[in-house]
């Protein structure tokens, strides 16, 4: 297992510097400058691209940039005037974690119980009714859904705020919105994988033992039909940190998404490039512990070769 984790540890520093390498260079291939202020003068653009080493050749601002972000230094951002990128993103990651965390948990759990509810109910009311809210899940996209929910829920009902962020009541819309693709996916794989462990020769073993059905469900189904959804849940936090660059956006939440999105208006490079590596950090982490649940979940599963840990 150690030895697992080190060679793992060993492809995420990797698979980091190939996206820092491949985020500087798609920077550099961006139209205009971040300096396009018409009230600046050429000597003052000048001035200010010699104080951000924009004026030295790109091999040298290359591994300028990868030995900053060696001491954990993202650079200073061009449209705060010289603030540290790790500032900003410290000081807006609370908003977006936030989000994203309560996302993931009502729509996991929700997607959960519609999946086991329609597997035990198959080809039922019930079933047919938790497919229809999978598969609307997965066809509005979320930003269209967190319009429907201002509109619905915000302005005509009055029920919820429309926008801002001041408060938990503030987080439920935007919440809905992005829980609603986690629900319609987990709901699914949850469906299909226990379908098909409800039909294991197992299952009817442990019946004939007289075992009730809650039990067996319990024990033997959800644990086995689980191992799928961890897989997904790595794929599925991911979505959730690019949906809410959206979404934070339509609700004015001062997260993470809602700079990442202003940075590119005004191309921020320093910003865009620390928040992408970020959101990158966090997406390696999060495949590594979903590698690691595999072996927690079923210990038949071997993380290493030849079957040793």
């Amino acid at each position: 297992m150690k030895k697992y984790i080190l060679s793992r540890i060993g492809y995420m520093l990797f698979t980091f510097l190939i996206i820092a390498t491949l985020t500087f260079f798609l920077m550099q291939t961006l139209p205009g400058s971040p300096f396009n202020d018409e009230r600046l003068t050429e000597s003052q653009k000048e001035i200010l691209y010699e104080r951000y080493n924009l004026d030295d050749p790109v091999s040298v601002q290359y591994f300028k940039y990868l030995g900053n972000i060696l001491k954990g230094d993202f650079g200073v951002s061009f449209q705060f005037d010289g603030r540290p990128v790790s500032d900003i993103i410290g000081e807006r990651i609370g908003a977006s974690a936030l989000l994203g965390a309560q996302s993931l948990i009502v729509g996991t759990l929700i997607g959960l119980f519609l999946g086991i509810i329609a597997a035990l109910r198959h080809n039922t009311f019930i079933d047919y009714g938790a497919m229809i809210i999978a598969v609307l899940g997965l066809s509005i996209p979320n930003f269209v859904f967190a319009g429907l929910l201002q509109y619905w829920v915000g302005v005509r009902l009055q029920w919820l705020p429309v926008a801002f962020w001041e408060g938990f009541e503030y987080s439920i819309l935007p919440t809905i919105s992005l829980a609603a693709f986690v629900v319609a996916t987990i709901a699914r794989f949850m469906r299909t994988e226990m379908l098909d462990v409800l039909g294991q020769d197992y299952i009817s073993t442990a019946r004939a033992k007289g075992i009730h059905d809650i039990f067996v469900v319990l024990r033997h189904g959800i644990r086995n039909a689980m191992i799928p959804i961890i897989t997904i849940l790595g794929p599925l936090t991911v979505s959730l940190m690019t949906g809410t660059l959206v979404v934070e956006k339509i609700f004015s939440i001062p997260g993470l998404g809602e700079q990442f999105v202003a940075s590119i208006m005004t191309n921020d490079y320093p910003v865009i490039m620390g928040v992408t590596l970020f959101f990158s950090i966090l997406f390696i982490a999060v495949i590594l512990v979903v590698d690691i649940l595999y072996g927690v979940i079923d210990p038949r599963i071997r993380l290493s070769g030849g079957g040793k840990d």
